[in-house]
């Protein structure tokens, strides 16, 4: 099996909405985004755990954990994703994903085959700004098609935007919108600084105001079910 894993937190209780979760973090990514807090994991193809390790550790943790949270990176970039997630799920876990959307094939394999309980994917903005944010080529046909396969999974799900004011603007909103029209829950994500950024002169930017976010929940309200700000 070939997964890398590049970082794990043992417990969480934000990450999985109204479950106690562990994280697992992915390797490697396809997008390049200024902000990312992970950028240790963008290019790194170096095993920080061994998936034998991993699943020790979640064998002592059964009755403890009610999930695992697959994060990144991007995780759909690994190699044998499909049977990671298989033996995580033989073993009684559930299975929240956290993705960017570009592997709508591997997306749709996950959903088809029942590997998922959860999908949190992110929006990084309006279809002509997607290039823009995440610094790459981006086939928008591919984003289109995750949203879609998302929105028709029967299965749990989220979208999510990471926020700052000098990338996205009231009217970027209101194209998002239209981009996920009558889904379920979409979340504002306020750009915060970390001590890691992908981007360092990005910490001098500033996020919207309290106020403005209400003004953008506003805008989104109009097209999703459920809308707040973290």
């Amino acid at each position: 099996m070939r997964v890398l894993i590049g970082g794990l937190k043992k417990s969480s209780l934000l990450d999985y909405p109204d479950k106690i979760s562990a994280i697992v973090f992915m390797q490697g990514c396809n997008f390049n985004c200024g902000y990312c807090h992970n950028p240790g994991l963008l290019n790194s193809k170096e095993e920080v755990h061994t998936i034998t390790s991993f699943f020790e550790f979640l064998e002592k943790r059964k009755n403890k954990l009610d999930g695992v949270v697959i994060s990144g990176g991007e995780a759909t970039l690994q190699q044998d994703l499909i049977p990671f997630i298989q033996k995580i799920k033989q073993m009684g876990f559930l299975v929240k994903l956290d993705t960017n959307g570009s592997k709508p094939h591997v997306l749709d394999e996950l959903v088809q085959k029942k590997l998922v309980d959860y999908i949190a994917m992110d929006i990084k903005a309006p279809f002509e700004k997607y290039s823009f944010v995440t610094r790459v080529n981006i086939d928008i046909d591919d984003i289109k098609r995750s949203i879609e396969i998302v929105m028709n999974s029967n299965i749990d799900y989220e979208f999510r935007t990471t926020v700052l004011s000098s990338q996205l603007s009231f009217n970027d909103f209101e194209k998002i919108g239209e981009m996920i029209k009558g889904a379920k829950k979409y979340y504002l994500q306020k750009f915060e600084v970390q001590s890691e950024i992908n981007d360092s002169t990005l910490k001098l930017e500033e996020t919207y105001s309290a106020c403005e976010f209400e003004k953008i929940k506003e805008i989104m309200k109009k097209y999703v079910q459920f809308v707040d700000v973290r």
